[in-house]
């Protein structure tokens, strides 16, 4: 179950304490859920993803007599009993040809190709989509050809945990673990093209080459032989010794991390949403990210707005935000303001009111 579906489940629970809700999940060494008095969490078998969607699914909902089905992660059963929503968080699948191209493994491409076939289907049977922005719902509808009426939008949320460490002890303590530089940049990045690392350390090296005081990057979640090509590719191989790169980071040193941290870098070509953006304002982290999609959207007036495409453009917002403590400050008192705009437990009403919506609907017709 990925953490959005699972934030939404646990506060479901915590906040309502009438209706009766079924999960099912599929069979997992790790458990996430309990049950709880009014919601079941049930484990339910059927073999790989496709066919437990497809086949188990549909044939449990119908067995526990459920109102509504809410899949929560793109794809849904084609034939389902029930009325049904189904939140689509982005069509990125569905725009890009070249995810079924190099760089992704068999699993990647076998996963973009079921949803490429299911995602349209789905799209036409359920009684409402849901997305994440503004920003995707725009293209979900241009997409699909659909009325306005037809796509909601809920927001996603921010954990609670993310919030600024200011225990010394523990900031030292996450420092030493990682090898932390005294001050950094951060960067979350991946080897996904839209997370635009290219970009970022064309953008970081003219950075470098220019500030008098240079502040190194930390680059999180990025391998070390994929970095050495790029730094290869844009001729910047001297650049290595002001980048920190981490492997595996543990959620609850996060906060510590985004704390420390002078400056956040989210200057991706395109998402739906946007978590790590509030991950990083609440916890006083200035932010830079892009002006497309959903980021501008998410950031609110909190962040500073630049061209993806153009490096340069990274390159003067990252001086102006490490060169201008006022300008830093602004952002960090900003960012503490828009991230409480958005919560999981807001995230939960939003999606109970549909529900109810929907099933009173479906009872008024019958």
């Amino acid at each position: 179950m990925d953490f959005v579906a699972l934030e939404l489940v646990k506060n479901i629970q915590e906040l309502d304490h009438q209706n009766e809700y079924v999960v099912f999940v599929k069979p997992d060494e790790d458990v996430c859920l309990q049950s709880s008095g009014n919601m079941n969490i049930i484990e339910l078998g059927g073999g790989p993803y496709p066919t437990w969607e497809q086949c188990a699914l549909p044939h449990a909902v119908q067995k526990y007599r459920c109102d509504l089905l809410h899949c929560t992660s793109n794809t849904a059963p084609l034939y389902n009993p029930v009325p049904m929503i189904v939140t689509v968080h982005d069509i990125f699948h569905l725009e890009n040809i070249s995810l079924f191209r190099k760089g992704f493994s068999p699993y990647q491409k076998f996963g973009n190709m079921y949803r490429r076939y299911i995602v349209p289907g789905v799209v036409k049977r359920a009684k409402r989509i849901l997305t994440v922005s503004e920003s995707e719902k725009k293209r979900i509808l241009q997409f699909f050809h659909l009325q306005d009426e037809q796509v909601s939008v809920v927001y996603n949320g921010v954990s609670k945990i993310f919030k600024p460490v200011t225990d010394q002890g523990v900031l030292e303590k996450i420092r030493l673990t990682y090898g932390l530089p005294g001050k950094y940049m951060l960067f979350l990045g991946n080897t996904d093209p839209k997370k635009n690392t290219k970009g970022v350390l064309t953008a970081f090296a003219r950075y470098i080459h220019e500030a008098t005081t240079k502040i190194p990057i930390v680059i999180a979640d990025y391998p070390q032989e994929e970095l050495e090509r790029i730094l290869q590719e844009i001729r910047e191989p001297d650049l290595m010794p002001f980048i920190h790169r981490l492997d595996y980071v543990n959620n609850a040193d996060l906060p510590g991390i985004y704390t420390m941290a002078s400056l956040f870098l989210y200057p991706s070509f395109r998402e739906s949403f946007g978590i790590p953006i509030l991950e990083a304002m609440s916890c006083g982290t200035p932010v830079i990210t892009s002006n497309v999609f959903a980021m501008p959207e998410v950031a609110g007036q909190a962040a500073l707005l630049i061209d993806p495409t153009n490096p340069n453009d990274l390159a003067s917002a990252i001086h102006n935000v490490l060169t201008e403590p006022g300008l830093s400050k602004s952002l960090s008192e900003r960012g503490f303001v828009q991230a409480t705009r958005f919560s999981w437990a807001k995230m939960a009403q939003d999606y109970m009111e549909i529900y109810k919506e929907l099933v009173d609907k479906t009872a008024s017709r019958t």
